[in-house]
């Protein structure tokens, strides 16, 4: 049982567990109270360090921004308008409010006031549809189109429409990427003559796939009454980053050891076996670093896009909380940005967890 549930830790990228449950079954008590001590506690103490120097920064920060303020007032207006202006900064009133990078504990109540908003939204959401439901069941009797919320998404809605661009492009990215990368992989000459648009391709900017598919769809679309937004981010984020599951692919698929395609020539297979039967699963371990990559570009330049194309996403929700410049501003962005950074860490985990499934690689 012990050794079953340290295969599952380790397999779902949770093996930094492994040493507490060995120790818990009296298992070398000093090797693994040294290995828990470098896996977990080391880990915890590098997180109470952090969160130490950032509270130390931002309130040397505030401080530095208190002093000048109150330097400017003695200045400008005098000593008793430097004396009211410090007064006024430590009463914590709104109309002094120093804004400058916050503190942990300011972002935990950012934090907290964001899942209140949600909670908030989504009442009113449930409100609004069983105000409406017997409406909407007229509406579709009649073959019209029903009745919804258009009131302005909370943060975690936007989460989810985030992930929900950020799959779309990335599965945009597979079906144009593999495909293309097996035909390059498979003909030296084709992978030569088209390699010079590939290096020209992959470094261009997000900005500017953004603005040529703006073009496209924009005039694709032109009679078309549904917002283009989505449609606009999820191919700009697809085709940004494509690139390295194309190369991967290829790369993979020409370094396929000759002997297996010998076997597939002597078996007489057709393309599509020789593909699915022995070039996919040969390459798979290339074309799945090439997927991870491919996922973690998507989410990075995300959120450029979604601020540019005004989609309604994490993106647009950092932009909005830069030019709204309320008190907590600062804060709702810190927070924006850790869980930016925490989901791009669990879509890499889950992308591994996949990967070790289907080609049995060490992770790494």
């Amino acid at each position: 049982m012990k050794d079953k549930s340290i295969n599952i830790l380790n397999f779902i990228g949770l093996g930094f567990f492994e040493p507490a449950i060995r120790l818990a079954s009296g298992e070398e008590t000093k090797k693994n109270l040294v290995a828990l001590f470098k896996k977990i506690v080391l880990p915890i103490l590098s997180v109470g360090l952090f969160l130490l120097l950032w509270s130390a920064g931002s309130s040397h920060l505030y401080n530095i921004e208190k002093e000048f303020r109150i330097e400017k007032a003695f200045n400008e207006r005098g000593e008793a308008a430097a004396r009211l202006e410090r007064s006024c900064i430590d009463s914590g009133s709104k109309d002094c409010q120093i804004t400058t990078l916050p503190s942990p504990s300011q972002v935990w109540v950012a934090y907290k006031s964001l899942l209140a908003d949600h909670a908030s939204i989504s009442a009113k959401k449930d409100a609004f549809a069983e105000k409406v439901a017997a409406t909407n069941v007229k509406r579709a009797e009649q073959g019209l189109d029903a009745i919804t919320y258009t009131g302005r998404p909370s943060f975690v809605d936007q989460i989810f429409t985030s992930l929900k661009t950020v799959f779309a492009g990335f599965l945009l990215a597979l079906f144009i990427a593999v495909p293309i990368g097996i035909m390059l992989g498979l003909s030296e000459s084709l992978r030569s003559s088209v390699n010079w648009l590939i290096q020209i391709l992959k470094p261009v900017s997000p900005v500017v796939w953004l603005l040529l598919v703006s073009m496209i769809v924009n005039t694709l679309g032109k009679n078309s009454d549904g917002d283009s937004s989505f449609t606009i981010s999820f191919i700009s984020v697809g085709l940004c980053a494509m690139w390295a599951t194309l190369v991967n692919t290829s790369m993979g698929v020409s370094s396929v050891d000759k002997d297996y395609i010998n076997v597939a020539k002597v078996l007489q297979l057709n393309i599509g076996q020789k593909v699915f039967k022995i070039i996919l699963p040969s390459s798979f371990p290339l074309i799945f670093t090439g997927l991870r990559i491919t996922l973690s570009v998507a989410w990075m330049v995300l959120i450029a896009i979604e601020l540019l194309a005004q989609s309604p996403g994490l993106g647009s929700f950092v932009w909005e909380e830069f030019q709204n410049g309320a008190n907590d501003s600062n804060s709702k962005i810190i927070v924006a940005m850790f869980v930016i950074g925490i989901i791009g860490f669990l879509l890499d985990r889950i992308m591994l967890t996949i990967q070790k499934f289907v080609t049995f690689t060490e992770e790494t």
